[in-house]
């Protein structure tokens, strides 16, 4: 049977992309109904898109597989926008009062109007986390109301390269896919994990991605700091590989045998692995030095982030760890070591309860930004049709034909379905060059009008000309009067 409300969503991270599409249950909880998820690692690096074509062929096939399962048509999908630029930006704004004046609502949005005014080298401000607003020698969170002469707003503005935003964009667009709406990945993340207490007392969230680690600090209920280190899990892995062997085999023995802080017991055998591919074993001694010299490094620029801060002293509920690199056995310890914080949490899953198969759920915070797009949500995503009404309602008009919907005869055709996607894909690409090759000649028909009336500009006299021709021309006829009154 057809779905026929849901919410969709869709993550892109720097190893896969993942669609979902699910329903709110009435208890808060969300019911996971289709789920699809491709590689990405050959076309988005550190959490950014370099490769718009495959970007959107992924994302075409990404549709086609939720909308298989869901056996209805996708309207819209609600996106994640993060990647190595996304940072915070601190920001103030002062305005001076006549003599003391009661703060109005529109002096407040007007302060906020000012600051997102104001330009970000090549950085597009995505969203704005205001701080506090100082009257007199006092911090307030909502100032409204209030008598002073002096208002001081302060604001932490999010921000992000822009060409993050215009390649998301240009790549749904490509794909013909509709975005409900662009949300910042960390802050969804942080609204899926974090309890209301641990924003309120202090935390540090640190996602541990593939390619990214993303750090986001809390007080008072307010984000006072975010910044995305280009490190991740795929670090780790890299260096093991030096060890002579491929990518997915050492992310294996980094699974399967990796400890941040490992320890041999001397009193036994040396332990030992065996790789895949050949007979070849190596000690797990070796594997872990390589992931202990690279965590060590990961966990002092994590550290460092915390400290530049301000408030690695004010983090009272600790500090809350998610994502999927987060697994590595005493990852956490080692970050307890050096930050000095006891307090140290996994947050394996979102705090809504999600209800999908086992081999759809990972309890490992590898999809906590996934499922915090789809609780975002609030838009049926679901593509309706609403059938036309009646022009007449009168007692002598005639009734309006039922109209029955077409009968897919060969909708369980897998075969007849893939050579119409291909189609569909192939027609969608011959428009995209019919598009582009008309943008590309309306651009030398402006540049052929430019030349032409360049060419008209260049042929017709100067004003200057224009005016000593004029003057010589008066003087000519001076000069021919008075030769005429001599001869007179």
């Amino acid at each position: 049977m057809a779905t026929t409300e849901f919410i969709a969503a869709i993550e892109l991270g720097s190893s896969k992309i993942t669609g979902v599409a699910g329903k709110k249950n009435s208890d808060g909880s969300m019911q996971i109904l289709a789920y699809a998820q491709e590689d990405s690692s050959t076309f988005i690096r550190k959490g950014v898109i370099f490769n718009l074509d495959k970007t959107a062929q992924s994302l075409t096939s990404i549709i086609n597989r939720l909308e298989g399962e869901l056996k209805n048509s996708i309207a819209k999908v609600y996106v994640g926008i993060g990647g190595q630029s996304l940072r915070t930006v601190r920001n103030v704004v002062s305005r001076d009062l006549e003599d003391e004046a009661i703060i109005s609502e529109e002096l407040v949005s007007a302060i906020g109007d000012e600051n997102i005014a104001i330009p970000v080298v090549d950085m597009d401000i995505l969203d704005v986390a205001p701080q506090e607003y100082k009257v007199g020698n006092n911090l307030q969170a909502n100032p409204v109301g209030l008598v002073g002469s002096h208002i001081e707003g302060r604001f932490l503005n999010i921000v992000a390269r822009a060409s993050v935003r215009k390649n998301l964009e240009h790549c749904f667009q490509q794909a013909k896919i509709d975005i409900a709406d662009q949300l910042i990945a960390p802050l969804v993340t942080a609204n899926a994990v974090l309890t209301e207490s641990e924003r309120r007392s202090g935390c540090a969230l640190i996602d541990f991605g593939a390619d990214t680690i993303t750090i986001s600090v809390y007080k008072n209920n307010i984000l006072r700091f975010l910044t995305v280190l280009p490190l991740g899990g795929n670090s780790i892995t890299r260096d093991i590989t030096t060890l002579q062997m491929e990518e997915e085999e050492a992310e294996r023995l980094k699974k399967a045998y990796g400890d941040a802080l490992y320890e041999e017991d001397p009193e036994q055998e040396e332990t030992t692995c065996k790789l895949d591919d050949d007979s070849r074993t190596i000690k797990v001694t070796d594997l872990n030095n390589i992931i202990e010299a690279r965590a060590e490094e990961i966990i002092a620029n994590v550290w460092n982030q915390v400290q530049l801060s301000g408030f690695e002293d004010k983090l009272l509920a600790g500090i809350i760890l998610t994502g999927g690199a987060a697994n590595l056995k005493s990852l956490d310890e080692m970050l307890r070591k050096r930050s000095k914080i006891e307090k140290i949490r996994m947050a394996k899953l979102p705090r809504n309860t999600v209800h999908a198969p086992s081999n759809i759920l990972k309890k490992d915070g590898s999809q906590n930004t996934l499922f915090g797009l789809l609780f975002e949500g609030n838009q049926n995503c679901c593509l309706t049709e609403t059938a036309p009404q009646p022009a007449s309602t009168s007692a002598t008009s005639k009734p309006e034909p039922e109209i029955h919907k077409t009968v897919d005869m060969f909708e369980d055709d897998q075969e007849l379905k893939e050579q119409a996607r291909l189609t569909r894909l192939k027609k969608e690409e011959e428009e995209r060059k019919a598009k582009l090759a008309s943008q590309e000649a309306e651009r030398n028909r402006k540049q052929k009008e430019k030349e032409e009336r360049k060419r008209k500009k260049e042929a017709e006299p100067s004003w200057f000309k224009i005016k000593v021709k004029k003057t010589i021309e008066e003087m000519t006829n001076i000069f021919s009067e008075d030769e005429n009154d001599k001869m007179s």
